[in-house]
């Protein structure tokens, strides 16, 4: 095995194959590239993305205390555990299933408190993306209504969000300085005193450019009537300061019957940005480009 591994990483720095995979010995990270964007998820600690990078540029926040770095999943209405996140999916160890040149799989344990458990699955997609997809499963004897959360961390440093949705259908309306143009909601990152989150009923995809990379998630559209309660198709946290952002977005929720598992899939996507963090058509095109 360690020769096949060491073989294949080999074959991919000289020739330029465009996947490759590597285990981290005895840290529990693993790693899958696909052309010159890697991606990194943390076994051992909540199953957490914790790097994505497009060549050495990383495109995730790496601040260090708790709640504030990678990319992680929580099951919604967050009504259903408060806070702080549920320990099972955020932060205890998950079981590797499968992990390859081409896949990652891997499980929580099960919550006490919820009757959930998560798998996590990522796989190689076209255009260097990644398809990441979380399986909830009903591990309980009774009916339980949920639906899936992603909650990717970036930094605070000059970037800019956007996607497709009328400014009137941001709430709570000019808690962040939002601006509609092109067709789209522009938001240029910034610093204050305060923690903001903002919903909105998107259009299936979430986009950050910063530092010439552009960062786009991909992910259902749903109506306004198929989040959680109290939740959104898009959510955008903004911790107090310059220090990190979330992108949040969730799927549909539903009721699942004892043992039967919930799907949900997030494309990712990391390039370099065709304009400057400034709200553009030509940034807006490139992401049509990727999605339509």
């Amino acid at each position: 095995m360690m020769k096949r591994l060491i073989a294949s990483l080999f074959v991919a720095l000289v020739f330029g194959v465009t996947t490759a995979w590597a285990q981290q010995p005895g840290d529990g990270k693993y790693m899958l590239q696909n052309g010159n964007v890697t991606i990194v998820i943390d076994a051992a600690h909540g199953g957490r993305i914790v790097s994505y990078k497009y060549g050495e540029q990383e495109a995730l926040s790496q601040l260090t205390w708790p709640e504030s770095f990678g990319s992680t999943f929580w099951t919604s209405p967050q009504r259903e555990w408060n806070w702080p996140p549920v320990p099972e999916f955020d932060k205890q160890p998950y079981t590797v299933e499968a992990a390859d040149d081409e896949v990652i799989r891997m499980v929580s344990n099960v919550s006490a408190r919820l009757g959930f458990k998560i798998r996590k699955t990522i796989t190689l997609g076209e255009n260097r993306s990644f398809l990441i997809t979380y399986t909830i499963i009903n591990e309980s004897n009774e009916p339980k209504k949920v639906a899936p959360w992603e909650i990717t961390r970036v930094p605070n440093e000059g970037g800019l969000i956007f996607f497709k949705v009328p400014l009137s259908g941001i709430t709570p309306a000019g808690l962040m300085n939002f601006r509609e143009a092109f067709g789209a909601v522009w938001y240029q990152t910034d610093e204050a005193n305060q923690n903001r989150k903002i919903n909105a009923d998107g259009k299936g995809w979430l986009a950050y450019c910063n530092e010439g990379l552009l960062l786009v998630k991909a992910f259902e559209d749903l109506d306004d009537t198929q989040p959680a309660p109290g939740e959104a198709e898009i959510q955008v946290y903004l911790n107090r300061g310059r220090t990190f952002i979330e992108l949040e977005s969730q799927g549909a929720y539903r009721t699942l019957q004892p043992h039967e598992e919930l799907y949900w899939t997030v494309r990712w996507y990391l390039l370099p940005s065709e304009g400057p963090a400034e709200p553009s058509e030509i940034l807006l095109q490139q992401v049509k480009a990727l999605l339509y």
